[in-house]
């Protein structure tokens, strides 16, 4: 790979890079430690956030059938009244 390739893949020089990456980590850093975040923390913050968008998941199709049967409990005796009423008019 070439300067200009390396360049483009990273968005510039190298030595400009890697010094806007270190004071971009110092800032953030000093932000974390202000708030009191550890890196950790970040890793089982995003670990429950998985966990939980996978729970929801599952929690919708595991009522989907309970709400169709619910559903279909009304709806098809309705149906089929319907269909009875309109059959003797025909």
């Amino acid at each position: 790979m070439n300067s200009t390739a390396l360049n483009r893949f990273i968005g510039g020089s190298p030595v400009a890079v890697g010094v806007r990456l270190f004071v971009v980590s110092l800032i953030v850093g000093a932000l974390m430690v202000w708030q009191g975040i550890d890196p950790a923390d970040l890793f089982f913050m995003f670990d429950r956030l998985l966990r939980h968008v996978w729970q929801l998941f599952f929690q919708l199709f595991g009522n989907f059938g309970r709400d169709l049967e619910m559903g279909a409990i009304v709806v098809i005796p309705i149906w089929l009244v319907l269909r009875v009423i309109n059959w003797r008019r025909a």
